[in-house]
């Protein structure tokens, strides 16, 4: 393979890229979030610097995939927490589980979403939307929320999906010092919501040392939605530098 070509290529295998070159539209993408109040030394603990924490809050999100180009059906949970930097308002993305790998991997290579693997589920059982994250044997999450109680307003179901999402993007480099270490910005714009409820909801998180969500302990749940929606995710750009001046 000439030196052009290798150029080409954007992720490895060469000749079999662990995802697809597309930027992956999402069809039913639909929502559980159980938004809840916490610790807040608990959160100054985890959220860098130069965000600021807004309130103690966090918002565990299970998001079913109905059909997504490139990748195709799949499902993934995690932990957001409001934050501000420079006088704006968004969300810190500190972590997310997928149980699709090329997903997975493009997240975390091609943008600076915080991905690992893991068993998220999303279903209706009788009367109670229910979300559910496993790592291996072990249940991480369980929420529940009243099946479609109380119709939520779109604007603001909108509004809640397309909040200014910050993540850390860290490559490391051979000599196991990073490479690349970013604060990066993203904002979905092409959204569409088909559906929005909200209603009662409760939160468990269980103690688990590689999937450590309960670090964030509930205290109170604060609110709750379920969104049905169609999205492109927009690219990634860089706001904070962490590198920046340092010398090796």
């Amino acid at each position: 393979m000439r030196a052009e070509d290798v150029r080409q290529h954007v992720t490895t295998p060469l000749t079999s890229p662990a995802f697809a070159p597309t930027v992956p539209r999402f069809t039913d993408r639909e929502y559980l979030n159980v938004v809840y109040r916490t610790d807040p030394e608990a959160l100054r603990a985890v959220v860098p610097e130069p965000l600021r924490i807004a309130e103690p809050l966090v918002r565990f999100e299970v998001m079913k995939m109905g059909d997504v180009s490139g990748y195709g059906p799949y499902t993934e949970a995690g932990q957001a927490i409001p934050v501000g930097f420079e006088g704006e308002r968004g969300e810190y993305l500190h972590a997310m589980y997928l149980d699709n790998f090329p997903a997975t991997a493009s997240g975390r290579e091609v943008s600076a979403y915080p991905k690992a693997m893991g068993s998220p589920a999303l279903r209706v059982d009788t009367g109670a939307l229910v979300g559910t994250l496993d790592h291996g044997t072990l249940r991480v999450a369980t929420a529940t929320m009243g099946y479609k109680h109380h119709e939520l307003d779109r604007t603001e179901a909108a509004a809640q999906i397309t909040v200014p999402t910050f993540m850390l993007k860290t490559v490391p480099g051979y000599d196991g010092l990073p490479r690349v270490q970013e604060l990066v910005r993203t904002r979905i714009t092409d959204l569409t919501v088909k559906e929005a409820w909200t209603g009662p909801a409760r939160l468990q998180l269980f103690q688990h040392v590689l999937a450590p969500l309960a670090d964030l302990p509930v205290l109170e749940v604060v609110s709750a939605s379920h969104i049905l929606t169609d999205l492109t995710l927009a690219g990634v750009e860089p706001v904070h530098d962490y590198l920046k001046g340092v010398t090796s």
